[in-house]
C-alpha cells in the first residue's frame, strides 16, 4: 500500500485584513515592493498572516504544512528579487495566464540572501512539520534575464548553485518542493535538457530532505520527463488537473520515481473536488500504472493556490486533508 500524503505549493493568498492593512502601510507601487528591508509594521503583520495560514493548514489535518510565501509579490522569481547581484525591471507576464512577476535581470555574481529560511525559521515557531517550496533552477533562470555570465548553460548552472546556497541555509524540514513550470510551458532545448536535470541535482544535493520536481501547466515532453527521471530526486510530479492522460503516458511509457507527487485539486478554479474525487484521482492514476509499487503519494494542488479566494482556499485545504485521513491507498 501506498501512503497517502497531503500538503500544498507554496504560494497562499494574503488573508483579507492582512491586504487592508499592508495596502495602508505599503501600497501597491514598485518602490513598495518586498525587498528584505520592510519595517517592523509590515514584518509584524506578515508574521501575524503566517501563523494564520499554519494554522488553517493544521485545522485542515494537512501532513506536511509550507510557510504559505505571503510576503513573495509572485509566485517564483522572489529569491532573485531580493537577491544582491539582481535588479527588478518591468512587469512581465508569467507564460499564457493573467499572473505577472518583477523581471530579475542578473547584473553581477549571485549569492544567497537567507531570505527564504528565515521565512522557514518563522513557520517553525508555530509546527514541526513543515514542507520548503522553492522555483526550480531551470524554471528561474527561464524567467530571468541574464546581463552577466553570457551564457546559457553557465547561467542556469550559476542560478541552480544560487538556489543550493538557500537551500542549504533553511531549517530542517521534511520535503522541498521545487515548482518547474517552465518545464513544461518552455521546455529545453535538446542538451539543455540534461543539463536541467543536473541543475535540479544540484540544489537536491544541497539539502537533507525529501526533493520532489513539480511540473505545472501540463505534462512534460517526453524527452523533458526521461532526462528528469535521472536527476536524483524522491518524487516527480504529475499535474493530473490540467492533463491527465499525458501524465499517465509518460508514467507509463518511461516509469516514475518510487515516491510520486500528484496535482489533484485545482489551485485555479473555485470548483472544490471532494475527498471522494481527490482519492478517485489516486487511485485513477495507480489503475494505469499497475506495474508501480509506490511507497508515498503526495497528494497536493496542481499548482499554488493563491488565485483562490479565502473560502474557497480554506475549502480546498480541507479537502486534501480530507482525503489523505485514511493515510494509505490500495495499490
Amino acid at each position: 500500500m501506498a501512503e497517502l500524503v497531503s500538503t500544498t505549493p507554496g504560494l497562499y493568498p494574503l488573508p483579507d485584513w492582512a491586504k487592508r492593512d499592508l495596502e495602508d502601510l505599503k501600497g501597491h507601487q514598485k518602490h513598495d515592493l518586498i525587498d528584505g528591508s520592510e519595517d517592523e509594521e509590515v514584518v509584524d503583520v506578515y508574521d501575524r498572516a503566517r501563523a494564520e495560514v499554519l494554522e488553517q493548514q493544521l485545522d485542515a489535518d494537512l501532513d506536511l504544512v509550507v510557510e504559505g510565501q505571503l510576503r513573495w509579490d509572485d509566485m517564483l522569481a522572489h529569491p532573485l528579487a531580493v537577491a544582491e547581484g539582481v535588479d527588478t525591471r518591468g512587469i512581465v507576464r508569467y507564460y499564457d495566464n493573467n499572473n505577472f512577476y518583477r523581471e530579475p535581470v542578473v547584473v553581477d555574481d549571485l549569492a544567497p540572501s537567507g531570505d527564504v529560511a528565515a521565512e522557514l525559521e518563522a513557520a517553525g515557531e508555530h509546527t514541526d512539520d513543515v514542507a520548503a517550496v522553492l522555483p526550480g533552477p531551470y524554471t528561474l533562470a527561464d524567467l530571468a534575464t541574464d546581463e552577466h555570465y553570457g551564457d546559457e548553460a553557465d547561467f542556469l548552472d550559476a542560478v541552480a548553485e544560487f538556489l543550493a546556497g538557500e537551500a542549504a541555509l533553511f531549517p530542517d524540514v521534511e520535503l522541498l518542493t521545487l515548482l518547474e513550470p517552465s518545464l513544461v510551458a518552455s521546455p529545453p532545448a535538446d542538451g539543455l535538457d540534461e543539463r536541467a536535470s543536473a541543475a535540479i541535482d544540484t540544489v537536491a544535493d544541497a539539502i537533507d530532505a525529501e526533493v520532489a520536481v513539480q511540473p505545472v501547466y501540463g505534462a512534460l515532453e517526453e524527452r523533458v520527463y526521461a532526462h528528469l527521471l535521472d536527476a536524483d530526486v524522491d518524487a516527480v510530479g504529475f499535474d493530473l488537473v490540467s492533463d491527465h492522460d499525458a501524465n499517465a503516458y509518460n508514467a507509463q511509457e518511461y516509469g516514475a520515481t518510487d515516491d510520486v507527487l500528484l496535482g489533484l485539486v485545482d489551485g485555479q478554479n473555485t470548483l472544490v473536488e471532494t475527498p471522494e474525487t481527490i482519492r478517485e484521482r489516486v487511485e485513477w492514476f495507480q489503475e494505469q500504472t499497475p506495474a508501480a509499487d509506490y511507497g508515498r503519494i503526495y497528494a497536493t494542488a496542481n499548482t499554488d493556490l493563491f488565485f483562490l479566494p479565502t473560502n474557497r482556499f480554506e475549502e480546498k485545504l480541507a479537502a486534501l486533508g480530507g482525503a489523505a485521513a485514511t493515510t494509505e491507498v490500495e495499490a
